[in-house]
C-alpha cells in the first residue's frame, strides 16, 4: 500500500483524521543506511533487521528475520548479484508472509528524484507533486445513462485536514459534489492499488452516518494494542448521502487502502461489491531505506473491523456479486438501474432508467436481426450498414452506431434516451423512420 503521508509528528494526530494518525503511528523510524555498495548477504541482513525491528507482530518478525539470515548464510541469494534480481527474489520470498512485503531497488543516482513512499528520506514535495500529476487518483468522472454517477478512482490520496485549501481534499470534494445529484453511484476500484487511510475514512463518511461504529481499529507498531481515534467535524464529509445505491468494483489489482474502503462499506452493508476478490493486502506500513538503493516495505500495523472482527489479509475482499473484472461495470450498471426502477415506476426519470436498462441488456446479448431492410435515405437522415450493424448519419455530424432492441426498434448505442423506430407500409417494406426521445419528443422522416 502506498501510504501517501507527509509524516507529521504523532502529537499532531489528535487534530487530524484517524487515518492520518495511523500513518504517523506506522511510519518507519529507522535512519537511512549509507549508500555504499553492498553484496546480497549484506542486503538480506538489512532486510532481516528492518523486519525484526518493525513488523507489527514481534514473534513472527523474529522468526522470519532468523530464517532470512539463515538462508543468506547458506548462500541462497549469492547468485543474485544484479540488484533487480535480488529485489525480485526477496519480494517473492516475503510476499507469502504478508502481502505488503516488497523489496525494491532504485538506482542511487536517480533515487533523489523519485517520489518514494512514506518513510525516512521520502520527499514530501516530490510525493505531493506526483499525486497532483495523477489528479489525486481521480481518473474519470461521468454520468452514465439512467443518471448513474461513475467515478474511476486509481488511488486514495493523502489528505491534510489542518489545511482548508488542501488540493487533494478539494479534488475529492469536487468529485463528490458532481455525484450528489445522481440516482446511483459506482466507484471503480479495479485498478486502485491503495493509498492513504485518510481518504478511506473521508470517503466512507460521504456515504454513512456520522459516528457510525464501522471504522477499522489498528494494532499499531509493536505494543500490541488496538487503537482507534476520535473523529472531528473537519474529518467528516459535510453532506453524506445515506440512501443512494452505492456499488464498488473490485479486481485482483484492488489493493490495500482500496480494499479497506470496499471492506468497510461492505461490512457496514452500505455498498454492494461487484467483481473479483481483491488482492488481500490489509496491513499498513511504510518503506525502510537500506544500502545501495534498496528499500523494503514492512507492515507496522494490522486492522480489525469492528463488525466482522477480522480483516481481508490473504483472502481479499470477497464480492457480493462475483463477475469477471472486465464485466463488472456493466453488471453494476444493471444492478443500479434495476434498483432505481424498483423505487420509481413512473415519470421521465423512470423512463430514462428503463430505456438505459433495455439498451444495456441488448448490448450484452445482441439480437440476431436482419439489417438489410433498413439502410437508405430518410429525408435528412441516412442509415448505413456497418460491420453487420447499422449507423445513423445526419449530415456532417459523426456517425452514430445503433443498438437493436427488437425488430424495427433501435437506440443510439451511446445515448439510449434516443430511439429509432422503423415504420413499414402495407407491402411490408420499410417506409419511414421515427426518432423518439424519452422526454416525449418525436420526429418522422419518410424514406
Amino acid at each position: 500500500m502506498r501510504l501517501l503521508s507527509r509524516l507529521r509528528p504523532v502529537l499532531h494526530c489528535r487534530r487530524r483524521a484517524a487515518a492520518l494518525c495511523l500513518i504517523a503511528l506506522c511510519a518507519p523510524a529507522v535512519a537511512a543506511s549509507p549508500a555504499a555498495p553492498a553484496g546480497p548477504r549484506a542486503i538480506v541482513a538489512q532486510v532481516a533487521d528492518a523486519i525484526d525491528r518493525n513488523f507489527y507482530d514481534p514473534q513472527r518478525a523474529a522468526r522470519l528475520a532468523a530464517q532470512l539470515r539463515e538462508e543468506a548464510g547458506a548462500g541462497r541469494y549469492d547468485a543474485d548479484t544484479d540488484p533487480r534480481d535480488l529485489a525480485t527474489a526477496l519480494s517473492r520470498r516475503l510476499r507469502p508472509e504478508d502481502n505488503h512485503f516488497r523489496v525494491e531497488w532504485r538506482d542511487p543516482a536517480q533515487a533523489a528524484a523519485a517520489p518514494l513512499g512514506p518513510g525516512p528520506g521520502a520527499s514530501a514535495a516530490a510525493f505531493a507533486d506526483a499525486s497532483r500529476r495523477r489528479n489525486y487518483g481521480l481518473r474519470a468522472l461521468q454520468t452514465l445513462p439512467g443518471n448513474i454517477g461513475y467515478l474511476d478512482l486509481r488511488e486514495l490520496p493523502d489528505l491534510d485536514f489542518a489545511d482548508s485549501a488542501d488540493p487533494a481534499r478539494r479534488a475529492l470534494d469536487a468529485a463528490l459534489a458532481l455525484l450528489a445529484e445522481r440516482d446511483a453511484v459506482i466507484v471503480d476500484l479495479r485498478n486502485n492499488g491503495g493509498g492513504s487511510p485518510a481518504a478511506v475514512g473521508y470517503l466512507t463518511s460521504a456515504f454513512t452516518a456520522r459516528g457510525s461504529p464501522i471504522y477499522n481499529r489498528f494494532r499499531a507498531r509493536r505494543d500490541g494494542q488496538l487503537r482507534s481515534f476520535d473523529e472531528a467535524p473537519q474529518q467528516w464529509y459535510p453532506q453524506p448521502r445515506l440512501d443512494v445505491p452505492l456499488y464498488l468494483l473490485t479486481s485482483a489489482r484492488t489493493g490495500s487502502a482500496a480494499e479497506a474502503l470496499a471492506y468497510t462499506l461492505q461490512a457496514a452493508r452500505r455498498a454492494t461489491v461487484i467483481g473479483e476478490a481483491s488482492a488481500g493486502a490489509a496491513n499498513p506500513g511504510g518503506e525502510f531505506p537500506l544500502a545501495s538503493g534498496y528499500s523494503v516495505f514492512v507492515s507496522t500495523g494490522s486492522p480489525t473491523n469492528p463488525i466482522t472482527g477480522g480483516n481481508w489479509e490473504g483472502r481479499g475482499v470477497q464480492p457480493d456479486l462475483a463477475s469477471d473484472a472486465a464485466q463488472a461495470l456493466d453488471t453494476a450498471r444493471i444492478q443500479a438501474l434495476e434498483r432505481i426502477l424498483a423505487g420509481r415506476q413512473d415519470g421521465p426519470a423512470a423512463l430514462d432508467a428503463r430505456w438505459a436498462l433495455e439498451a444495456l441488456r441488448a448490448q450484452a446479448a445482441p439480437a440476431a436481426l436482419a439489417v438489410a431492410d433498413y439502410p437508405g435515405q430518410y429525408e435528412r437522415l441516412r442509415i448505413d450498414a456497418d460491420g453487420g450493424g447499422l449507423v445513423l448519419r445526419d449530415g456532417r455530424r459523426p456517425p452514430q452506431p445503433l443498438t437493436a432492441l427488437q425488430r424495427d426498434l433501435f437506440c443510439l448505442s451511446d445515448d439510449p434516451t434516443v430511439r429509432l423506430r422503423f415504420e413499414r407500409g402495407a407491402d411490408g417494406r420499410v417506409a419511414a423512420l421515427q426518432t423518439l426521445r424519452s422526454d416525449g419528443r418525436s420526429n418522422r422522416y419518410r424514406r
